[in-house]
Formats: structure tokens, C-alpha cells, sequence
């Protein structure tokens, strides 16, 4: 159960209705999700948060259903169910398997044991990774 009401469009205030009918033609879909409702309580920050998203996965050097891989990934990683299954039928819509879910999962299960390794012995960093990157010569 939420902390917060779920504001249907006739309880939320015109800026959090502009930010709905934004996600509705973005997303060609009448559906608001729960994330947004429940947002809708502070405009400001609906507001503040779709504008990240539109730019966070709108196209760019990743893919689609890499933005998508990743945003799950974290989302397990910080045991959040609500992002988690959202982004999991974003990621099936845009051609996700079953066999990529299962992959995906075992990457965030090595990836958190490896993790919880290298903090728990306080490995320094490797000097060959610790510097960026050259730039591509010219």
C-alpha cells in the first residue's frame, strides 16, 4: 500500500494533469502508471522526475531494451519491486526474453557477491583502471 494517495486525474491540480497527459502522449497510451499517481501528491517533483525520464531513455548511445536491462538491473540490485516489474514488461515490449531475464539475473547476482567482496577486503583499484581513458586520436 502506498504512503501517499494515488491521485486520479480529477484529484491531482492542472500541473500534475499536464504532466499525465504528457506521459499519455509520449507513451501513446490512456494508462497513468502507480509511480506517477503517487508522484502527482508533489507537481514540482512529478514533474522534475518525467523530465528525467523523457531524457534518461529517450535515444542515445544505448538502446531501448539496453536502458531498459540496466534500469532493472539496478532496480533488483536495490530491491525495488515496483521498478523492477514495470521495467521488466518495459524491456519484454521491446523484445526481451526469457533467456535474457535469466541472464540479466545472474549478472546482478555475480555482480553483487563481487561487489560485496572487493568493498569487504577494501581492494584498491587496479592503477591501469583507476586512470579515464585516452581519447581516440584524431
Amino acid at each position: 500500500m502506498a504512503l501517499v494517495p494515488l491521485l486520479t486525474d480529477d484529484q491531482a491540480d492542472a500541473k500534475a494533469r499536464a504532466v499525465f497527459d504528457d506521459i499519455r502522449t509520449a507513451r501513446g497510451t490512456d494508462y497513468i502508471n502507480n509511480i506517477w499517481r503517487a508522484l502527482a501528491n508533489d507537481p514540482a517533483q512529478l514533474q522534475a522526475t518525467w523530465g528525467e525520464v523523457k531524457r534518461v531513455m529517450a535515444p542515445g548511445a544505448l538502446d531501448a531494451l539496453t536502458k531498459e536491462l540496466v534500469y532493472m538491473a539496478v532496480s533488483a540490485a536495490n530491491n525495488c519491486s515496483y521498478c523492477l516489474h514495470t521495467h521488466a514488461a518495459g524491456a519484454r515490449a521491446k523484445g526481451m526474453s526469457e533467456a535474457m531475464f535469466g541472464e540479466l539475473m545472474q549478472v546482478v547476482y555475480l555482480a553483487s557477491q563481487t561487489n560485496r567482496i572487493a568493498i569487504g577486503l577494501q581492494v584498491e583499484v587496479d592503477e591501469r583502471y583507476a586512470q579515464p581513458p585516452a581519447p581516440p586520436s584524431a
